[in-house]
């Protein structure tokens, strides 16, 4: 009997210890160690270069060293997956996507990861509309013309995706679905290569974030269709919507946010969403994502998870329309 009570009176102080050491731990952080921001996508893309801005703005915030780590492959879910995995210590972090959270998990058949369970969501970093770009070569100079064009030829004209199962290939393989057209989908490893190819006329069209196609698009290098969200963009104030050009109530936001593996901490969790929440408010977050045609987003925490879960369904239905089902 006395055994069996020193033992559980052992196991007490040694929970207690534990649970004393993770407050500490969690009070010591980030504690001069570096801190890993990792995007699944390749650099030079969207989430890329919000991920870098971001990372310089929680360095200073926190008084930490941030770097941004790409580990793209597989739409997204090859460096997602890499960070479910990791130590629930604050010190490794993901820009997730609507692709990452939202769509990948009705898509792929053997996802590794559990979107809802795997992370601890932080906050919601920025929400932004595709644009319709065309290769300058394409001869349509809208949605309605480029539409006709498909039709006369399926299977002729190609898009471009980020990769497999990302928000930006399921957006167009919706508006295939409702345009009534056949297309060719040619994946990539994020939106900069798939630029790329697009400008070099290897692909015809691509469903792109505004602030990576804007560029081009004012150079004249990259004709606009049509922007997905259900107004127009301030930044392109004479594109029409998709729902303005024929088919009303198609919308497709991409929204960017911040995640850390399951269980993190609450002080660390809590400490980080303020932090991001704080840079994207601040006076240069805020330009920069305004100028890119982005709209800053402060969902944190049990709300960005149901956000999650909305996507999820939305998408969900998409992807049984449109009939896309990956390994």
């Amino acid at each position: 009997m006395k055994a069996r009570m020193l033992r559980r009176a052992c196991g007490v102080l040694a929970g207690v210890a534990l649970a004393l050491s993770g407050t500490a731990a969690s009070a010591a952080w980030p504690n001069d160690k570096i801190i890993r921001m990792v995007v699944p996508f390749a650099a030079g893309g969207s989430t890329d270069l919000i991920a870098r801005k971001l990372a310089e703005g929680l360095g200073k915030t926190l008084g930490a060293n941030v770097i941004v780590e790409n580990r793209p492959g597989a739409g997204g879910t090859v460096g997602t997956d890499y960070v479910a995995r990791q130590p629930a210590d604050g010190y490794t972090i993901l820009m997730g996507s609507v692709s990452t959270h939202g769509s990948a998990p009705c898509i792929y058949q053997h996802l590794p990861y559990d979107a809802n369970k795997d992370f601890t969501p932080l906050a919601v970093v920025a929400t932004i509309p595709n644009v319709i770009v065309l290769n300058k070569e394409v001869p349509a100079k809208d949605v309605q013309s480029f539409v006709k064009l498909a039709k006369q030829d399926p299977g002729r004209y190609t898009y471009a995706s980020n990769g497999p199962g990302t928000s930006n290939h399921l957006a167009s393989a919706f508006f295939t679905s409702v345009a009534g057209i056949s297309m060719t989908h040619v994946p990539y490893r994020g939106s900069g290569p798939a630029l790329i190819d697009l400008l070099g006329g290897q692909v015809n069209m691509m469903m792109d974030v505004i602030m990576t196609s804007y560029p081009y698009i004012k150079e004249g290098k990259l004709h606009a269709l049509a922007v997905t969200s259900a107004q127009r963009s301030p930044m392109l104030p004479d594109v029409p919507t998709v729902a303005e050009s024929g088919y009303p109530g198609f919308e497709a936001i991409v929204w960017f946010g911040m995640f850390a593996p399951a269980n993190l901490p609450a002080p660390i969790a809590d400490r980080l969403a303020k932090a991001i929440v704080d840079v994207q408010n601040g006076p240069e977050m805020k330009r920069y994502l305004e100028s890119t045609g982005s709209q800053v987003s402060s969902v944190t925490g049990q709300a960005f998870a149901a956000m999650i879960k909305d996507d999820n369904a939305k998408w969900c239905k998409v992807v049984q329309q449109a009939k896309i089902r990956l390994d």
